[in-house]
């Protein structure tokens, strides 16, 4: 079956035409000089007007209109490939599926160390997202940070939130964190018999720091993986007060914020990303290794889910909208938020690169948390997980972080 992505493949394509059609009818406004350009950028604006004088304007539309359909062709030749490719990401003898350690509605916390349990080793509950799959970090054999982990030694557990469905597409936040992940911590430290450690990528990170708050005695340390906190530093908030008034009405009629909405958000940060991907990647052997890793990602950033109404404004207009963690005025559960009444270790990882998450969003924590370590690695939002360069320069330290945190007592 062909896949349906690059999702909203509708906004995807016309963004591309939309850009690169739109220089037909900056040609003539070039030609003349009275094309507005920004300052630092004169000297090449009167170089290149001054060798557009020199070309007739018969030619100049016909090597632009050329050249534009060569850039369409090979963005619509990547998307045909991609939706055709053979690669599906499958569990197999290489590649076995996680043992469920506990299940509650759509969620369930997969256990990828069970030969571990009982074992003078550290276990560590990761939390996901809401908006993307977990299974980010267990993308494939060659690029899994879950199992990285354990063949490392620590026993990684995971959250896999599930899609809403029936009571839980009317989930808030509270329900989410003080009930749902509440309980899966309950389940991780039944099977550890000791306080665990807690990590959270991106969103997640937020989603577990009110637990550790909440459960000290529980919690050894807290990992908070490109985890935003100051909302107001991206453009993302921009685009959502643009957006506002048509969310609240998708998410008043549907009940949910459809998958393709959150989708649409992403690409308004860079409109031609993906064409610049999916044009790579028409030039990639369909066999190579580089094409199946690329594939494999884009299945993964194309398997969102909806999200539920109440986290949806939680997210949207409380965080991005009136920036309560930052603000000091995000509660959970009745309890208001401070990161600085954390009291166990806490590694704070702020890729250098991040897009989705820009550093000065996620650097504040630090300060906030005097207990806090930061590293900073050059990379980016999903290539801290799933990079080629993740596992040298990211993955081996954390293992190692993990495993030198002060010996637990037992709870049992």
């Amino acid at each position: 079956m062909l896949r349906a992505g690059p999702r909203p493949l509708a906004l995807h394509l016309a963004s591309a035409a939309t850009n690169w059609t739109s220089s037909l009818a900056a040609l003539p406004l070039a030609k003349n000089g009275s094309l507005p350009w920004k300052k630092e950028l004169k000297a090449e604006a009167e170089a290149l007007a001054n060798a557009l004088e020199k070309q007739s304007p018969e030619a100049l539309s016909a090597a632009l209109g050329a050249e534009i359909r060569r850039r369409m062709a090979d963005f619509v030749g990547g998307i045909e490939c991609y939706q055709q490719h053979p690669y599906h990401r499958r569990y197999s003898a290489a590649f076995s599926a996680p043992a469920t350690l506990w299940q509650d509605g759509s969620s369930a916390l997969l256990d990828y160390g069970p030969d571990l349990a009982g074992k003078e080793v550290k276990t560590v509950l990761f939390v996901p997202s809401l908006i993307n799959r977990g299974y980010i970090l267990d993308l494939s054999r060659q690029r899994s940070l879950m199992r990285y982990l354990a063949e490392s030694g620590v026993r990684p557990l995971l959250l896999d939130w599930g899609a809403p469905v029936d009571e839980e597409r009317n989930f808030s936040l509270d329900d989410y964190i003080a009930g749902r992940l509440n309980r899966a911590l309950d389940a991780a430290l039944a099977s550890a018999g000791q306080p665990i450690g807690l990590a959270g990528y991106c969103m997640g990170g937020l989603l577990a720091m009110p637990l550790a708050l909440a459960r000290p005695a529980d919690i050894s340390s807290l990992i908070l993986m490109a985890t935003p906190w100051d909302f107001h530093t991206g453009r993302q908030r921009d685009i959502i007060a643009v957006c506002k008034p048509a969310f609240e009405t998708m998410i008043s009629t549907l009940g949910v914020l459809p998958v393709d909405a959150i989708q649409a958000l992403f690409a308004a940060l860079d409109p031609l990303l993906a064409a610049r991907k999916f044009s790579r990647f028409n030039g990639l052997a369909a066999n190579s290794a580089a094409a199946r890793s690329f594939v494999a990602l884009e299945d993964w950033l194309n398997d969102g889910v909806d999200l539920s109404a109440g986290v949806a404004r939680d997210c949207l207009f409380g965080w991005y909208e009136e920036n309560r963690p930052a603000h000091g005025c995000w509660q959970i559960a009745g309890q208001t938020i401070h990161p600085g009444r954390l009291s166990q270790p806490v590694l704070n990882i702020v890729p250098a690169r991040d897009r989705i998450v820009p550093p000065e969003s996620a650097e504040p924590l630090s300060a906030l948390i005097r207990s806090a370590e930061t590293w900073r690695p050059a990379l980016g939002h999903i290539g801290m997980i799933a990079s080629p360069r993740a596992k040298r320069t990211l993955w081996r330290k954390l293992a190692n972080w993990i495993k030198s945190q002060g010996e637990t007592a037992c709870i049992r």
